[in-house]
């Protein structure tokens, strides 16, 4: 559970203090305006953050397991290395955003804006990417295999190296994507 309070992470957030390396297990931070907080290595399992503003913000190898993002704004956020693993970041804001090495098993990002996100190297085994918009992503080398991209908007999105196999492939649009290397083993269109 987690060793802070929801007023008193607000509290040091107004103070320009850092959110790194805590335990915030559990917290509710729902709908509050954390723009440009750093949580870097802290621990958000479970964490619900739904249509919070965290624009800017470093979660850099933190712990979102089974976190509640639905409806957050992570433009430009910054997830590289942390575990997203069965997280639920439905319809939000991840454009610009980096998940570089990030673990997004099992993840929901159904009807996500993730235009110009970066997944390079990233976990996206069994993902729930239905509805998302991939726009200009970069997926270089990242794991996608059984994940569910039916309807995803996937123009422009540079896929060399991804493993998509057994990715469901539904009515995505996939206009000018890159697929150099990729594995398209059992794929569904």
């Amino acid at each position: 559970m987690s060793q802070l309070t929801r007023e008193q992470v607000i509290e040091k957030y107004k103070k320009g203090e850092t959110l790194s390396h805590l335990d915030l297990s559990g917290i509710d931070l729902s709908y509050e305006n954390l723009k440009g907080a750093d949580f870097s290595n802290s621990d958000l399992t479970e964490a619900h953050l739904q249509n919070a503003n965290l624009e800017e913000t470093n979660f850099s190898e933190a712990n979102l397991t089974n976190a509640f993002m639905f409806g957050a704004n992570l433009f430009r956020a910054c997830f590289d290395r942390a575990d997203l693993s069965e997280g639920n970041l439905q319809d939000t804001n991840l454009e610009n955003s980096s998940f570089k090495n990030a673990n997004l098993f099992h993840a929901k990002l159904f009807g996500a804006q993730a235009s110009h996100a970066d997944f390079q190297q990233a976990n996206l085994i069994s993902g729930r990417l239905k509805r998302a918009n991939f726009v200009s992503a970069n997926f270089t080398g990242a794991d996608l295999s059984g994940s569910h991209l039916e309807r995803a908007d996937l123009r422009n999105a540079i896929l060399n190296q991804a493993n998509l196999s057994g990715a469901f492939l539904n009515n995505a649009s996939m206009d000018n994507a890159s697929l150099v290397g990729a594995n398209l083993d059992n794929i569904t269109r």
